[in-house]
């Protein structure tokens, strides 16, 4: 199944307002969103048949429809309601959720005020995003060349496709050399995120030290760490990383939908050694995402 194509898999995808076969959730070759990335996304992931934290992964991809001047046709409600009728449909209890609104082709140019707004929802299944024994012992990051822009050239607060353009040359780079994946700088030379993910670090006296999103995304798996660290009572500090800064870390790791929560072992010439608060973090956030599962086992 992991190396099936995506367009060739079997079930259904919620394509606005419908279930239609999964084959048949096309678009034009000349949909505005294909020519000039003006398209939003969420990625999400269901445990035991409940997407989690499902409604603010809904309001976020409003609020980057907003940013880029798309208004969504239909409410918040509906389109939770629409996920939930698409995982149902595929009929997982474990699996990636991807919504994604982008622009028609009733218009093709730069302004497209015109152009339909569509909505489309696919599930499929989708255990690890990296290699389950690499990420044991925690993964490899190179270093990208490219930098997450100034927040005055892009809608950095949204999940827009294009901003994923320099994501893809990044991964791609560092997959040639060897590494899973790309931590980026931001424009300023500061320590900003991985291609798809946050990142945090761990100092010897178990402080936490994240970068300030206030050029990239603000990830609600970010946020859901930062949540669980603090009822453990670890500290966190948003702030300006330098990348000389690293060699003073004990621990590292990234978190995202996909990434969930990932042990990093080097970055670049910085070297990592997963520890007890990296650990206990991710064990954490998997009793967040799957408080039945865990139950059941425990009672087991």
């Amino acid at each position: 199944m992991a190396g099936q194509a995506f367009d060739q898999r079997e079930g259904v995808i919620w394509y606005n307002g419908e279930l239609v076969p999964w084959a048949d959730a096309n678009v034009h070759v000349l949909s505005h969103g294909l020519h000039y990335a003006s398209s939003v996304f969420e990625g999400e992931r269901a445990y035991g048949g409940e997407i989690f934290k499902l409604r603010e992964h809904t309001e976020r991809l409003f609020h980057s429809a907003k940013r880029m001047d798309m208004v969504i046709p239909y409410t918040v409600d509906e389109i939770d309601d629409a996920c939930k009728q698409a995982l149902t449909a595929q009929g997982y209890q474990d699996a990636y959720v991807r919504p994604v609104v982008w622009r028609g082709s009733e218009m093709m140019g730069v302004s497209a005020q015109s152009n339909r707004i569509n909505v489309a929802i696919a599930v499929w299944e989708w255990p690890s995003y990296f290699d389950p024994e690499e990420r044991k012992k925690g993964i490899r990051l190179d270093i990208s060349e490219w930098r997450r822009p100034d927040p005055a050239t892009i809608p950095c607060d949204a999940k827009a496709a294009g901003l994923y353009m320099i994501c893809t040359l990044s991964k791609h780079a560092a997959e040639k050399k060897g590494y899973a994946d790309a931590l980026m700088y931001d424009y300023r030379g500061l320590v900003a995120e991985a291609t798809g993910a946050n990142i945090f670090f761990v100092t010897s006296d178990g402080i936490l030290h994240t970068p300030t999103p206030d050029c990239f995304l603000d990830g609600i798996t970010r946020r859901t760490v930062i949540g669980l660290a603090k009822k453990r009572q670890i500290k966190v500090i948003e702030r300006a990383i330098k990348p000389e800064e690293m060699a003073d870390f004990d621990e590292c790791f990234i978190v995202g939908t996909a990434a969930e929560v990932t042990p990093v072992s080097e970055v670049g010439p910085y070297k990592f050694t997963p520890g007890e608060t990296t650990l206990t973090l991710a064990d954490d956030y998997v009793a967040e995402v799957q408080p039945k599962q865990m139950a059941d086992a425990a009672a087991g």
